[in-house]
């Protein structure tokens, strides 16, 4: 591919974000971000990615500081870092409420603000948002993911009005339980196992990282150019229900 785009993917050093990583590195110059150097050098020089920002998302002008890492314009972004908290809404302590809310929905609004003056330029550019289905349904015990995900389905609806006469599309992709290093955790078991998981899905599978990979490429690509402010399920049936 001759000129190719630039590609940001926010929290892609592991799970979904790693999975779109490797899905577009060939044709594109793929920037990963995450906060180990040593993980995100290693991921560089193994799947030729183009470059990487070790950066704490949480941290007072983090997202200037990405960019200005960075040093490119860019063409595709990818909000796909977050957080998850599982707590009942009482004992859910106010640092991880101000985790969610910074890492959910302030940074991806505030990477959209930095990119889309080049890409209204250039007339092209494509913002995809990594959200849940969560943040469609609710999640009981989740309150505060659930919040922030919704968040972004808003953001996004707004930014695809705004920036439509600017060939700017903007989407959001909802997963639900995605087969990641979350659902292998020995700890999530504390709170219910695989197999239960399993029973709430009506398909009785996970999504898989590279499904939601295939939906990012079809939504970059020319083929989906009128497709923008869309809140797309990718749940293997979850959000309609048992």
């Amino acid at each position: 591919m001759m000129n190719k785009k630039n590609i940001l993917i926010t929290g892609s050093s592991q799970g979904i974000g790693l999975a779109i990583a490797k899905h577009f590195a060939k044709d594109y110059n793929v920037y990963i971000t995450g906060r180990y150097e040593d993980k995100l050098k290693k991921l560089c020089d193994e799947n030729n990615f183009s470059g990487y920002s070790a950066i704490d998302l949480f941290s007072e002008n983090s997202t200037e500081k990405l960019l200005s890492q960075l040093a490119v314009d860019i063409d595709i972004l990818i909000n796909n870092a977050g957080v998850y908290f599982y707590s009942p809404i009482e004992k859910m302590v106010n640092e991880n409420i101000l985790k969610s809310i910074m890492l959910n929905s302030v940074a991806p609004y505030e990477l959209s603000k930095l990119v889309v003056p080049y890409m209204k330029k250039q007339q092209w550019g494509r913002i995809i948002n990594i959200g849940s289905i969560s943040g469609v349904m609710g999640e009981a015990n989740a309150s505060i993911y659930s919040m922030t995900k919704a968040s972004l389905i808003g953001l996004t609806k707004s930014l695809a009005l705004e920036l439509a006469q600017d060939n700017i599309t903007v989407n959001i992709i909802n997963p639900g339980w995605v087969d990641t290093e979350l659902i292998n955790n020995e700890n999530l078991e504390e709170d219910f196992t695989k197999d239960e998981i399993i029973e709430t899905i009506p398909q009785r599978r996970f999504v898989t990282p590279e499904e939601i990979a295939n939906t990012c490429e079809y939504l970059i690509s020319d083929k989906a150019k009128t497709i923008t402010g869309q809140s797309i399920n990718i749940c293997a049936g979850l959000s309609l229900g048992f």
